[in-house]
């Protein structure tokens, strides 16, 4: 096979229709716009107008609310956690924001670290976070370790 012998498979590009050539084309005089009127002409966009008729978007009930202070908070779950001290990422002794952030386990702090359940805690480990969920702290108890919980509410 040569350069230029490649071609498209059959029917993989259909031929653009040339609009406005004649009326042999079928296509010909008005390119298959009709007459007069707003589509007829170049360049409208009429995207969601309904000619009068209260649009669909406007007849819609708007639903529920968005805080616009709401803080976002970096989740990670205790078997992480785990996994990375197994690896030797993580120092045991003392977890903090901090430290999870440096060894790769949440890629940024957000509006600080969330520790939740999911999966098992072995390790004796000393945890700093901004919160985190009472059976994670359970968990962490349990193992032999403390998940201490930053009180933010006192700092706002």
């Amino acid at each position: 096979m040569k350069l230029h012998e490649l071609r498209d498979n059959p029917g993989a590009a259909p031929k653009r229709t040339r609009v406005g050539r004649g009326p042999g084309s079928g296509k010909g005089k008005m390119g298959g716009r009709g007459i007069k009127g707003q589509k007829s002409r170049s360049g409208v966009a009429i995207n969601g107008y309904e000619g009068g008729q209260m649009p669909l978007y406007q007849r819609l009930p708007k639903r529920g609310f968005n805080k616009p202070n709401r803080k976002a908070y970096a989740v990670v779950n205790l078997g992480l956690i785990q996994k990375f001290i197994d690896a030797g990422k993580l120092d045991a002794a003392s977890i903090t924001e901090d430290s999870l952030v440096a060894s790769g386990v949440v890629r940024r702090k957000l509006d600080g670290i969330r520790v939740l359940a999911k999966g098992e805690i072995t390790a004796k480990a000393t945890i700093s976070v901004t919160g985190a969920s009472k059976s994670a702290v359970d968990a962490v108890a349990k193992a032999g370790g403390s998940l201490t919980v930053a009180n933010t509410a006192a700092a706002e």
